[in-house]
């Protein structure tokens, strides 16, 4: 599906950003893929050639597999248009409804992976980051999520932390907050199966908190 703007999303990023793509950060279930809501109707014409995978009776977006060798792929709708971060809205479509998240907003498309004959678009981890820290998850889901973020700096260079630094500040001072906040829980949580391990990085998360406290003490 290679259609401008539309991006690999979820807690699959980290493996794929991985040195040879190793895929040893996150085990995920599943792909999230991110779609522009203007590109909505381009995409459900790719998915007219797609085989292997069927739409759920239950929840259309989430295409399932048919066989062991595939993965579960769900479908996001993303809106750059969108001006608050918070706002989550149903794109109504008979063949491809879509819930559109605010927060993705955020995302920047980035590198093109190619794995063989693959062509695989990813967002910019910056955005990525900053999206996982920003959507309101609880139990499990959120604990997962942050230890994606955790995936993501594993693989960030200095420059995708300038930016990450440059996107924060332009959030409104509740968002900044937040962004802390959860940095923080990251920063004391424990580990799950298959996850990268909080206790032997929080030296990684500590030192992004810093650079975002110092951001704020710069605003004050």
């Amino acid at each position: 599906m290679n259609l401008p703007g539309v991006i690999v999303i979820g807690s699959q990023v980290p493996n794929l950003l991985q040195d040879d793509a190793a895929s040893t950060l996150v085990v995920s279930q599943g792909v999230d893929i991110g779609v522009p809501v203007a590109r909505l109707s381009d995409v459900k014409a790719e998915l007219r050639n797609v085989t292997g995978l069927k739409p759920s009776a239950e929840e259309p977006s989430v295409w399932l597999p048919q066989n062991t060798d595939l993965i579960e792929v769900n479908f996001v709708g993303m809106d750059p248009d969108t001006h608050d971060t918070g706002d989550t809205y149903v794109l109504e479509d008979v063949e491809l409804p879509l819930l559109v998240f605010g927060a993705l907003s955020l995302l920047r498309p980035g590198v093109t992976l190619r794995v063989g004959d693959v062509a695989i678009p990813l967002p910019r981890p910056a955005g990525l980051l900053l999206e996982k820290l920003l959507t309101d998850r609880t139990a499990a889901k959120g604990d997962r999520d942050l230890l994606v973020v955790l995936g993501l700096l594993l693989v960030m260079v200095d420059s995708d932390l300038q930016e990450v630094e440059r996107e924060y500040g332009k959030l409104r001072p509740e968002l900044r907050y937040a962004i802390r906040s959860n940095l923080t829980v990251l920063s004391l949580m424990q580990g799950l199966d298959g996850m990268p391990d909080p206790l032997d990085n929080r030296a990684r998360v500590a030192a992004l908190l810093r650079r975002l406290e110092i951001l704020e003490g710069a605003d004050k």
